[in-house]
């Protein structure tokens, strides 16, 4: 209970498998489906492999993650860890990798929703779907719609049953087909033919993309009964938990169709996996439940991205006469919403939707990477007391998240670049060399029910 005259406090209702289940739901059990040929292509068969190794690295960072909640339980974003504890330059540069991410997010959605469209249109050409998704989103977030929590436990529980229909024909698939081939069980782990470490890196940087989103669980550190454990375990386990069920379901799809053998179209592999398992009526189903789940994540994308834009030019980061404008009868940033948009319709005829993810990994592990810097600084460097236990899992999430980012292909790897030399030249000019005020990507809300940018948007692809 509250204290007489003191300000209204969340309630601490949420326990651990609430966090969990909250996790899950965000992430989206579906999580592999969508970029599953990517790695296929980009790992030489070897999705199994980078699913797990990317879910290590991901075990790591979530474990900084959960110390830095303890730290900032208001926060619980990158750029603020890493503005407090190393320094509030960096803590731009991480921001501003994160507004990379935010405008990526609904131009790969877009991509792959206008690729699973054109499955069950094979007539239209895919630039006709592209321009319907971009006026769908634009048009749907510029009347305010949004997916209650109820909503996305549905399709999160509906998602559970088409992944265990999934499995069903996909056990009776494998049982009932020859398959004498040696070695044919262990192939997804390790095929001699076609390993490489470096190719297997490059799509383990890929398949983080499978674990985008479990950060959110640290948002609601206000909310939780006993954060200080609570928190930690809840993202440790959500990684755990989408990492095991992600390496299922893309063993089984490896199984079903050898990587030796080319998918009829990369970017919706796993739909056509499923077809071979079952036949059209599973082809249909996993299709239409990809194309929902993404539908659902770009809607949310593009209103994150404009709520973000909303929130840097109220505070003056951006032009407040243009990014700070809210719609007086929507209350919706509705020249946010249709410039987010137009820069998605472009993206989505310019970029791949394997470049658009790596080109997401490559500012997401910028994130990764300065949290666990955070979580060394705080939890080693400036403790009285050090331990190995708050040394060597923070180094081991760096060092991994910085390997997995130098694999990023090179297209990927110069846009970002090129993005983060923008951003930073950017942040000189507008503090005068880093000697004024630094950009805020902290907003949060002035009043209640004002816009909030970034507490819910789903994660990207799922």
């Amino acid at each position: 209970m509250d204290k007489p005259g003191s300000a209204p406090r969340l309630k601490r209702t949420l326990g651990l498998w609430s966090l969990i289940l909250y996790g899950v739901i965000v992430i989206q059990p579906t999580a592999p489906m969508s970029v599953y040929g990517v790695l296929s292509e980009r790992g030489r068969g070897h999705v199994v492999v980078t699913i797990i190794l990317a879910m290590i690295a991901m075990l790591f960072t979530a474990v900084s993650y959960g110390r830095m909640a303890r730290v900032y339980p208001s926060a619980g974003s990158a750029f603020t860890y890493v503005g407090q504890e190393l320094n509030p330059a960096l803590g731009y540069v991480t921001g501003w990798s994160m507004v990379m991410d935010y405008m990526l997010n609904p131009i790969i959605c877009i991509v792959w929703c206008s690729k699973a469209a054109a499955n069950f249109t094979p007539g239209l050409p895919q630039p006709a779907w592209i321009i319907f998704f971009f006026l769908l989103f634009t048009l749907l977030n510029l009347r305010g719609v949004q997916t209650s929590a109820r909503i996305n436990a549905g399709l999160a529980a509906a998602m559970g049953v088409v992944i265990t229909i999934f499995f069903v024909m996909a056990t009776r698939y494998i049982l009932f087909h020859a398959h004498s081939a040696p070695g044919f069980f262990i192939r997804p782990f390790y095929d001699p033919a076609t390993f490489n470490p470096r190719a297997v890196l490059g799509g383990t940087s890929i398949a983080v993309l499978t674990y985008i989103g479990f950060d959110g669980i640290s948002t609601l550190s206000e909310e939780v009964e006993n954060p200080r454990r609570n928190i930690l375990l809840a993202t440790v386990l959500t990684c755990l938990v989408i990492g095991i069920l992600s390496a299922f379901e893309v063993y089984a799809a490896q199984l079903i169709w050898p990587s030796s053998q080319p998918y009829p179209d990369v970017d919706t592999a796993f739909v056509h996996v499923a077809g071979r398992a079952a036949g059209p009526w599973l082809f249909g189903l996993i299709n239409i439940t990809l194309l929902v789940a993404n539908l659902g994540s770009g809607l949310g994308a593009q209103m994150g991205a404009a709520r973000l834009l909303y929130g840097m030019g109220r505070s003056d980061a951006l032009p407040k006469s243009f990014f700070g404008a809210i719609n007086p009868r929507t209350r919706i940033p509705s020249r946010n919403v249709i410039f987010v948009g137009l820069v998605s319709l472009v993206g989505a005829f310019t970029l791949s939707y394997a470049l658009g993810a790596e080109m997401l990994n490559f500012g997401a592990l910028i994130a990764f990477m300065g949290v666990n810097l955070a979580a060394l600084v705080h939890y080693y460097v400036r403790a009285q007391h050090r331990s190995w236990i708050n040394f060597f899992p923070p180094v081991l999430g760096f060092l991994v998240c910085f390997l997995l980012w130098i694999n990023l292909s090179w297209p990927a790897i110069v846009a970002g670049v090129l993005w983060m030399g923008a951003g930073i030249a950017y942040g000189a000019w507008r503090t005068r060399g880093f000697r004024g005020d630094l950009v805020n990507f902290d907003f949060q809300d002035e009043e209640e029910g004002e816009l909030s940018p970034v507490q819910e948007t789903a994660s990207p692809l799922d």
